[in-house]
């Protein structure tokens, strides 16, 4: 069994175009997230999974590996499993999914979201969550929110608070989801012939599509946050990030 980091890439976004060759700190973000990725322990590889040449040709510049994928993908998922195809994975290998746009990632994030696998050999799918500090963040549709059962399998994903309380005053703990998935190869099969989910489709969430249709998630809480760039002018503020983790 390996384990490979492929990370999607999508040059086109109707928010932010060209958001992976923006640069952080004098770095194109995709080259910041690679470069972490690449210093997690148990990695077999790393490659960038894109729809435009001009993203491949940023990350061969800097050393890194790169695969075009068809345009025609539904989501950063079904990129990750064109790019495995292409790579000719073995069923059981595992693949984290890392979203381009964690230019902080932690390696560490990726050692904990394989963990589970390997003392349950029957798990399809991983995901990581990070307690939320900020409570502006918990009513933010941006930041995604999560919740699981006592054995630590999702329930539901949600871009409203999860869970509400009823009672005023009442709290609880409440979780931000980390775009960053491990999967088999062939559960990533399996889940890229799914249909579209309603709850996928009302949310925009495709992890929403495996709860759907009765695949279980495990979810692990990790103490390494992992801050995205969503629009340009969440750059300064992860620039400040980093300049603070340098201190």
């Amino acid at each position: 069994m390996k384990i490979f980091v492929i990370i999607p890439s999508r040059y086109g976004s109707t928010r932010f175009t060209a958001k992976p060759l923006a640069l952080i700190a004098g770095k194109p973000m995709i080259q910041r997230v690679y470069e972490a990725a690449k210093q997690a322990e148990n990695i077999t590889d790393v490659v960038v999974a894109t729809d435009d040449r001009r993203i491949m040709d940023a990350v061969e510049a800097f050393g890194g590996r790169a695969l075009m994928t068809s345009p025609e993908n539904r989501s950063g998922t079904d990129r990750a499993g064109d790019a495995a195809r292409q790579m000719g994975l073995a069923g059981d290998d595992i693949i984290i999914n890392v979203q381009g746009d964690q230019p902080m990632l932690d390696p560490r994030c990726l050692d904990e979201v394989i963990r589970p696998f390997f003392s349950d050999p029957g798990l399809h799918m991983s995901t990581l969550a990070y307690k939320i500090v900020n409570p502006d963040e918990i009513s933010n549709p941006k930041e995604v929110k999560v919740v699981f059962d006592a054995q630590g399998f999702a329930l539901y994903f949600s871009r409203s608070p999860i869970p509400f309380g009823r009672e005023p005053g009442q709290e609880s703990d409440t979780y931000r989801h980390l775009g960053i998935y491990a999967y088999t190869l062939n559960f990533l099969d399996i889940f890229r012939r799914l249909p579209l989910g309603k709850l996928e489709d009302t949310e925009k969430l495709e992890q929403l599509r495996a709860l759907e249709y009765g695949y279980k998630i495990k979810v692990l809480v990790t103490a390494c946050d992992s801050p995205e760039v969503d629009l340009p002018e969440d750059i300064n503020r992860i620039e400040t990030l980093l300049q603070s983790r340098r201190k």
